[in-house]
């Protein structure tokens, strides 16, 4: 069992909440996350279980079924439920991401006739942004979207589709125009649409247990009234979407690096050398507090863009820090996981291998670590300019 996190929540029902989280996470994911991580299965009835505790849902209005939840205290949730398994966590952020455009900039008529069932617990959402050839530059997407009377048919490939597969509905960015920045637009596709197919999971490092695939969309038709804000308002919808996910990405990211601490504390004190615990070694003891500290820090990071966020500030800059700081300490924080392992550690005998590989991703999926220290030093450089 994962050690609580001492945490300042705004209110007692977000106490409540983190409480019937780790819950579940203890007593559903962490029993079975090693077993499933191992067999690369994807663990479907795990969301429905998270649906119906109302976890997928958290930071969206109550009259469409969400929990109206601020993002100090969903991304809370988020880490507590990475910390035993971050595939799931990963999972949880990218349903989260979804919904948003349809929440965001949908209709009254829209949000009432599908968000409360995207929200409800038993369906599954997918995000439909990069291609293979265009992973860092969306605005170079090539799959299209062509308007025939009353319905779009959208031809293309999708790339690096988290529940590729295995979601019920698709959020898909497709051009409709050929102008770069305002050709794009945003569609919600339900996944049993005919000629909508899904390649074979892709063999990954880690995150085994979250299915990665490649999305085809073969003249897949759709009514207009699928198309979630105007045309042309694709990219602007994505990026907006994309500041939220970042913070989800760094919410696991922190889970993840304080699972592999957890994991790390309590073998130290297990593991004897020259007569007494390895904690009681300087060497082995400012190695761990370097790791606190990186978690707290990073932790302490991620709420300060989420109250941003949840004030109604500009906090796009915030989650590009936060996205950055959280998974560089994740990727520090498991690697010195190992170290306190020492050999045991680089045996698949203990989890702490599997989190230096989970951890990797991180520093890329959801935009690469590179591309937010360019939104970073933009948005620096047009503060100076102002």
């Amino acid at each position: 069992m994962t050690p609580t996190v001492s945490r300042l929540l705004p209110s007692e029902e977000a106490a409540e909440l983190l409480d019937l989280t780790r819950e579940i996470a203890d007593g559903v994911l962490a029993p079975r996350a090693a077993e499933d991580e191992a067999a690369e299965r994807f663990p479907r009835d795990v969301f429905r279980t998270l649906g119906r505790a109302g976890l997928l849902s958290l930071p969206y209005p109550e009259e469409h079924g969400g929990s109206g939840q601020p993002y100090e205290v969903y991304l809370q949730v988020v880490e507590e439920i990475s910390a035993r398994w971050a595939s799931v966590g990963v999972g949880l952020s990218v349903h989260t991401l979804s919904c948003f455009a349809l929440a965001a900039y949908g209709t009254d008529a829209q949000k009432d006739r599908w968000l409360p069932a995207m929200l409800g617990g038993e369906l599954l959402g997918a995000y439909c942004l990069s291609e293979a050839h265009a992973g860092s530059d969306p605005a170079a997407m090539r799959t299209r979207a062509r308007q025939e009377a009353d319905d779009y048919v959208l031809r293309g490939e999708k790339a690096w589709t988290t529940h590729g597969g295995q979601a019920d509905f698709y959020q898909v960015m497709a051009r409709t125009s050929d102008h770069r920045s305002r050709g794009v637009s945003c569609f919600l596709v339900p996944a049993a649409s005919p000629g909508l197919s899904a390649d074979p999971p892709e063999r990954k490092m880690g995150l085994t247990g979250s299915a990665t695939a490649t999305v085809r969309f073969d003249d897949v038709r759709i009514p207009a009234d699928r198309r979630i804000g105007a045309e042309g308002q694709g990219l602007p919808i994505a990026l907006a979407g994309l500041d939220a996910g970042r913070l989800g990405i760094a919410a696991v990211a922190v889970g993840l690096a304080q699972g592999a601490l957890d994991d790390a504390l309590a073998y130290s004190r297990e593991r004897e050398t020259f007569g007494k615990a390895i904690i009681d070694h300087q060497a082995v003891a400012f190695l761990l507090a370097d790791m606190e500290a990186a978690v707290e820090s990073a932790r302490a990071t991620v709420l300060s863009a989420a109250r941003r966020k949840d004030a109604g500030l500009p906090y796009g800059r915030q989650a590009s820090i936060a996205k950055l700081i959280a998974t560089e300490a994740a990727m520090r924080v498991t690697t010195d996981a190992v170290q306190v392992f020492g050999g045991a550690g680089y045996t698949r005998d203990f989890p702490v291998e599997r989190y230096m590989r989970e951890a990797k991703v991180m520093q890329i999926f959801e935009g690469t670590n590179q591309i937010q220290r360019l939104v970073i030093s933009r948005d620096l450089a047009r503060a100076q300019a102002r």
